[in-house]
């Protein structure tokens, strides 16, 4: 499943005009692979949790609720092509494994579905807000002259990339959380419609958004608004 992040701008634009990779820049791609890592972690040990409470011990039986990111490590999604992206700027495209479930096993089929697939996007909600409440007592105790440290340059990615992830893994299509809360939220009959549209056609219409800029332009006054907002609260 896809994970959205992105680089600064600033980085993106020394590569985009063919300079090389400075130390700088490389401290920031690797200071954002480290809490995308963190993240995806987070996210998907957030899915087989919640699987659990709805009665399916899946995810628990495979080791997949932790947050130890070799266990949820895509050799392609999760390492080649964040690391590539690194040196090659721009967002982060990245997955990890899926998580295992077998909804067979939920007490009540539409509330597990619903419930297990917002918990990632909802997870990442609550540690954008652990990073905001980290940022707020580090910039209170940390002098002036040192604020460009890599614990806070760790703790403004944290909240800026958990944003981006709620905010994407919450759009309603396929294979993204938002699609599964969609189809199992949905009154049956428009539940049955847009399955029938999303199963064959979902999955494609992502890539044309995202490929093209329009799904970054659509959900940036969101990212840009919810950002905003928890760091006003750190000021």
């Amino acid at each position: 499943m896809p994970r959205l992040a992105r680089i600064p701008a600033k980085s993106e634009a020394r590569r985009r005009h063919g300079a090389e990779l400075s130390s700088q820049d490389l401290a920031i791609g690797l200071t954002a692979y480290v809490v995308l890592l963190f993240s995806l972690s987070v996210h998907e040990s957030a899915h087989g949790w919640m699987a659990y409470r709805m009665g399916d011990d899946t995810a628990a039986q495979q080791g997949r609720i932790s947050l130890n990111p070799f266990v949820h490590i895509d050799p392609v999604g999760t390492v080649l092509i964040p690391l590539l992206q690194i040196f090659w700027g721009g967002p982060f495209l990245g997955w990890a494994k899926p998580t295992p479930v077998g909804a067979h096993n939920f007490r009540r089929l539409a509330r597990g579905h619903i419930l297990v697939a917002g918990a990632g996007p909802v997870s990442n909600l609550l540690l954008a807000l652990l990073f905001t409440a980290a940022l707020f007592v580090a910039v209170r105790v940390s002098p002036s002259e040192t604020f460009h440290t890599p614990l806070l340059a760790i703790l403004i990615t944290g909240v800026q990339m958990n944003v981006a992830l709620a905010i994407f893994n919450l759009v309603p299509l396929p294979p993204l959380d938002g699609s599964w809360v969609a189809s199992w939220a949905l009154p049956r009959p428009i539940a049955n419609h847009y399955d029938r549209i999303m199963e064959p056609w979902g999955q494609w219409i992502l890539l044309v958004l995202f490929m093209t800029g329009v799904l970054g332009f659509l959900l940036a006054p969101f990212r840009v608004f919810l950002t905003s907002l928890l760091f006003s609260l750190v000021r």
